[in-house]
């Protein structure tokens, strides 16, 4: 399966701006499941299920990857997504879907950021990371994030879903290090880490 695919469409975007969406994507990236299946793990009706598979299907996202007779002689469709991971090019987001976008990546630095401050508690030490940080930080992160995985688009991958999230989260991050408007917020960090390291 391929590693990532990056959503330039609008149209596209939208479609990904669906929660239900996003977690048939995901759940089907672990491995290839049937519409019923899918209708279980979401909870959903099967005909609530089978319209996002629709929608999903006609943008390119997902695609059948087997078929099988199952019970009652009924053709059971396997399905799983065309990428690992999609990424929204943030340039083509909708306006109106920003804030959306801007959420996800907010609540995913969170996660990644309370290691760290728990690694800074283990040191003795205090980091103060504001709201206004987190919201500025993930904003920069939603700009570049395209860019870095661009270049895991057309590669093909085993790796997990999350193992290779977190790898494209950790080097849109290490884009932003060196420059001055967050040098010191990281170098605090890292200062953190080597100590712990010690």
């Amino acid at each position: 399966m391929k590693a990532v695919k990056i959503i330039r469409d609008p149209k596209t975007i939208k479609i990904l701006a669906d929660l239900v969406r996003k977690e048939v994507l995901r759940l089907t990236a672990i491995q290839p499941l049937t519409e019923t299946q899918l209708a279980e793990k979401v909870m959903l009706t099967k005909p609530s299920v089978s319209h996002h598979l629709q929608t999903l299907r006609q943008a390119g996202l997902i695609k059948i990857t087997s078929t099988k007779i199952g019970r009652y002689g009924i053709l059971e469709k396997y399905y799983e997504p065309v990428a690992k991971l999609f990424i929204e090019d943030w340039k083509k987001v909708p306006p109106e879907l920003r804030r959306y976008f801007l959420h996800s990546y907010m609540e995913r630095l969170r996660g990644m950021l309370s290691v760290l401050y728990l690694l800074a508690e283990s040191c003795g030490e205090k980091i103060e990371i504001t709201s206004y940080e987190v919201e500025q930080l993930a904003k920069e992160v939603a700009e570049r994030i395209a860019i870095v995985a661009e270049k895991y688009e057309d590669v093909e991958t085993d790796e997990d879903r999350e193992t290779l999230l977190l790898k494209i989260y950790s080097e849109t991050l290490k884009t932003m290090m060196t420059e001055s408007k967050w040098k010191k917020f990281f170098s605090k960090i890292a200062g953190l880490v080597l100590k712990e390291a010690l």
